[in-house]
């Protein structure tokens, strides 16, 4: 019998909204995966879990990918979390899925922290449509992207760093349009939460007007 992939959510902030059924999960697998060994170390020795961890990101996925499915194959379970948020959501997992979903091994995805789900919910934009994109390309294909997302009539989320706001913000207002509303949210679930809301110009000014810290998550009304 195959063994099970767990796809484990872990705080985007706050440590207290892990899960008591992650910590469960993560306490009962064979291994760990994970981004940032040193980064999950935090949270693992948080819970009290002492299971072995390796690690699993972007730049090793390709290589790594054939060993975790051996290993699932010879019937281990099989945990992966990343430094924080849903694995997967922009986030190093997708590789893993699809190479478990062409074996037939099963996955199991626990509910559980991602930043865009508050972000949408509080930004007070129309959420029964949405469009989620991530982080955009840095450099090719950026525009293109930008483009189709401007034909979308729905409501776009996208994630962005604080050096990359207000060349974001920018680009918004060339593709979207002056009168477009967005709401920016950053620092989610931790002590400095907060969430502005307005036409992308007051975002521009905003955002000009102070040093902006953690990860953002822009949600821009294009449903009309």
């Amino acid at each position: 019998m195959s063994g099970t992939l767990y796809f484990v959510p872990t705080p985007i902030g706050n440590l207290e909204d892990m899960t008591f059924r992650a910590v469960n999960v993560l306490n009962e697998v064979d291994y760990i995966l994970c981004e940032d060994t040193r980064t999950s170390g935090i949270l693992l020795k948080h819970y009290d879990i002492s299971k072995p961890t390796r690690s699993y990101h972007l730049h090793n996925e390709h290589t790594a990918t054939e060993k975790v499915i051996q290993d699932l194959k010879n019937g281990q379970n099989i945990g992966i979390i990343t430094d924080a948020g849903t694995p997967g959501i922009s986030d190093p997992g997708y590789l893993l899925a699809k190479a478990c979903a062409d074996e037939n091994i099963e996955m199991i995805c626990l509910p559980g922290a991602t930043a865009f789900v508050p972000a949408l919910v509080v930004s007070g934009l129309p959420n029964h449509d949405f469009y989620f994109a991530g982080f955009l390309p840095q450099k090719k294909g950026r525009q293109t992207k930008l483009k189709q997302l401007a034909a979308e009539k729905k409501t776009i989320i996208l994630y962005e760093s604080p050096h990359k706001i207000n060349t974001t913000l920018e680009q918004i207002k060339e593709f979207f349009g002056e009168e477009t509303r967005v709401s920016l949210s950053r620092e989610i679930s931790k002590k400095f939460e907060e969430t502005k809301r307005g036409t992308i110009n007051e975002l521009i000014e905003f955002s000009k007007s102070k040093t902006l810290k953690g990860e953002i998550v822009l949600v821009i009304n294009n449903t009309v």
